[in-house]
C-alpha cells in the first residue's frame, strides 16, 4: 500500500485535516465573496496548504466546489426514524432548518445553486444529489406508509416543507422559527 492510500484511509490523519481545512476555506470564501469570487490559490492560502495540494486532490476549482457542496449537503440531515410520520417529518424539518440557518448554511446553499448553473457536469452532479436525497426521503415516507400511516411522496414534502424554508433563507424572507417549521409540517399532514 502506498503513502497516498494510507493517508486516504486514515480518517483522522493529515489527509482528513487538509480536506476539512480546504472545505472550510471554500465555504468561508463563498460566504464572503460568492461563487466564482476566488481562486484555488486563495483557497489554498486560507487553508494553509500549497496550491499543488488542492490541484492534486481535486484537479480544478470546479471539482473542489462540487466536492464541498456534495459533501456538506450529504453529511447533513440524516433521515429520522421516530416511529411515526409526524415525528419523522418534524425531526427532519427541524434538522434542515438548523443546518441552513447555521454558520455555513447560506454559503453552502448558494454554492449548490451556483453549481447547478455551471454546465452539464454541474447539472449531472445536482441531479445525482437530488435523486439521492429524494430516495432517502422517500424511504422514510415509505416506512410510514408501511406502518399504515398516510402515503406521501418526497416531492410533496419538498413542495410543502423544504421549499418554503429554502426560499426564506435564500432571500432573507423571514426567520425559521420552530413554530414556523412545525407549522409547515402540520399543514402538510
Amino acid at each position: 500500500m502506498d503513502d497516498e492510500q494510507q493517508r486516504t484511509r486514515r480518517p483522522g490523519g493529515r489527509s482528513a485535516r487538509v480536506g476539512a481545512a480546504v472545505h472550510q476555506a471554500v465555504t468561508d470564501l463563498v460566504g464572503e465573496r460568492g461563487y466564482g469570487g476566488f481562486t484555488v490559490s486563495e483557497v489554498a492560502a486560507r487553508a494553509g496548504v500549497a496550491d499543488t495540494t488542492v490541484y492534486r486532490r481535486w484537479g480544478s476549482l470546479e471539482a473542489l466546489l462540487t466536492d464541498v457542496t456534495l459533501t456538506r449537503l450529504n453529511a447533513r440531515s440524516p433521515m429520522p426514524d421516530t416511529g411515526s410520520l409526524a415525528g419523522d417529518l418534524h425531526t427532519y424539518a427541524a434538522a434542515v432548518a438548523r443546518e441552513i440557518t447555521g454558520p455555513d448554511g447560506l454559503a453552502v446553499l448558494r454554492l449548490a445553486v451556483a453549481l447547478s448553473g455551471t454546465g452539464p457536469e454541474g447539472l449531472r452532479l445536482r441531479d445525482e444529489f437530488l435523486a439521492d436525497r429524494a430516495d432517502r426521503l422517500q424511504a422514510m415516507l415509505d416506512r410510514a406508509g408501511d406502518r399504515g400511516e398516510p402515503r406521501l411522496d418526497a416531492l410533496t414534502v419538498v413542495d410543502h416543507v423544504m421549499a418554503p424554508m429554502y426560499i426564506r433563507v435564500l432571500f432573507g424572507a423571514g426567520p425559521l422559527t420552530p413554530e414556523y417549521v412545525d407549522g409547515l409540517v402540520d399543514r402538510l399532514l
